[in-house]
């Protein structure tokens, strides 16, 4: 069952963003099997929003909820908040998946 996972960036924390982009994206790459989906959340303007969304195909909440733990960004403590939310696929990449 996929998981969303939803995060905050604690405020004023953009260059601790871009000093650990590297290394989270490598992670990201890494676990390349498990993203459905991700990326950062934007303003209208095309800015950064301060935080991100991913869907995990993984089995459990535990494996969700692992997953982002050892995410860079959250080793480096730049969430706020990060909510994990079970989800169903109904549509995914233009495919019906009911």
């Amino acid at each position: 069952m996929p998981y969303m996972i939803e995060t905050w960036d604690k405020p004023n924390r953009q260059d601790l963003r871009k000093q650990t982009r590297d290394e989270h994206l490598a992670y990201l790459e890494a676990h390349a099997g498990l993203l459905l989906a991700c990326g950062a959340k934007l303003n209208d303007d095309g800015s950064d929003a301060g935080g991100g969304i991913y869907i995990v195909d993984v089995d459990t909440r535990a494996e969700a909820e692992a997953f982002i733990a050892a995410d860079p960004f959250s080793r480096a403590d730049l969430f706020r908040e990060v909510r994990v939310t079970r989800w169903r696929k109904a549509y995914l990449a233009g495919q019906c998946c009911l």
